[in-house]
């Protein structure tokens, strides 16, 4: 999972990237502290894997992992070169989703670019950005295909729906409010890489003070939660400033000053539940004396397409499936246990993965 992390400068963009991946991005109280695009790589925590290598006493733990982008902050005529302008935004075009931070909390200290809170007025200038931003790409693309389409007839369809898409953003809507039914459509479309077909999620940055009721009492995340119910997006409350000192706490430290807060989960665990829920991913994992793995896929990947993110030669020359739920074989104590009370089952090429198995599989090429 790729992540692109968009917002206005001073939204705690930066802080909450720094607390993400602890990778030490500047961050400061003034525009434009973020220049050039900041990559951190994070492993996903995932309980399971640790019950699994000690069981297993496994030499190695590889997690799925999230690569995060964060680009500098836009502001309004961002894309006719005001602050920045948008240049950085070619590093997020092949990104995942988008986490889209959005100031939630009030604080005379630190400097808001429009002079006041207002998360969706800052929802609504990001957006125009990139849509300013996909319009530019696009035309390119129609003028492009115009001159194509003379000699190739094949090519009248791709040029209508570039149309279509290019009609929907100067209406000022997002090209994700479009729906593309006929899979062929969908793969172009994707290939454009548009900033705004990609999912979003919004990351409702508050005060510590409003965390503990996951943002309940705050009426900034109430706007923005039912803005995001309305466009079918995702969104997580966070405080960037505790992120900030959580990363610098080990495992322990951090569950007991989290529970202090009254709450159980981290901004990372929460970018992951929703993440995971606004792409539709899963982890099956695969286990044993040289490595226990949590693989990241789609939901309804059957065997063969799981098998085939191990290696693609799992997916040409795939047999079998072997799997065994991880509740059943940690209950069970091993995989030896699993399979004498028929617990492990032998599945084939129709065979939807589901979360959570522990699976071997079985091929030949």
């Amino acid at each position: 999972m790729k992540l692109g992390i968009v917002g206005l400068p001073n939204v705690g963009k930066s802080t909450l990237f720094n607390s993400l991946t602890q990778a030490k991005a500047e961050s400061a109280n003034y525009p434009f502290c973020t220049i050039d695009p900041n990559v951190g790589v994070v492993p996903v925590p995932d309980e399971r894997l640790d019950v699994l290598a000690k069981m297993y006493n496994t030499e190695k733990v590889t997690p799925a992992v999230i690569e995060f982008v964060d680009i500098a902050g836009l502001v309004k005529g961002a894309s006719k070169g005001e602050g920045l302008g948008n240049k950085f935004l070619s590093h997020i075009r092949e990104v995942d989703a988008v986490v889209h931070v959005v100031r939630c909390f009030e604080n005379t200290n630190i400097v808001h670019v429009d002079s006041a809170v207002d998360p969706l007025r800052d929802i609504d200038t990001i957006n125009t950005e990139l849509i300013f931003a996909d319009l530019d790409v696009l035309e390119k693309r129609i003028s492009k295909t115009e001159k194509a389409a003379k000699a190739d007839k094949s090519l009248k369809k791709e040029l209508d729906i570039l149309i279509k898409i290019k009609d929907t953003l100067e209406s000022g809507k997002n090209a994700r409010t479009l729906e593309f039914t006929d899979p062929e459509e969908e793969v172009f479309v994707q290939s454009l890489t548009l900033l705004t077909y990609k999912p979003v999620i919004y990351a409702a940055n508050v005060s510590e003070e409003d965390l503990s009721d996951d943002g309940e009492s705050n009426s900034y995340v109430q706007k923005v939660r039912a803005f995001a119910k309305e466009e079918a997006s995702e969104i997580f409350v966070v405080c960037a400033k505790i992120e900030e000192e959580i990363s610098e706490l080990d495992l322990e430290e951090r569950k007991i000053f989290l529970n202090d807060l009254g709450t159980d989960k981290s901004g990372l665990d929460r970018l992951i539940t929703a993440g995971y829920s606004l792409l539709g991913l899963i982890s099956y994992l695969t286990a044993g004396v040289k490595e226990v793995r949590a693989w990241t896929i789609t939901k309804g990947t059957k065997a063969p397409g799981a098998a085939g993110k191990i290696h693609s030669d799992f997916e040409k020359g795939f047999i079998r499936a072997e799997v065994v739920t991880y509740d059943d074989l940690t209950r069970l104590g091993s995989y030896n246990a699993a399979k004498e009370q028929g617990l492990v089952r032998s599945e084939g090429k129709e065979y939807v993965v589901k979360d959570g198995d522990v699976i071997l599989f079985r091929f030949n090429v």
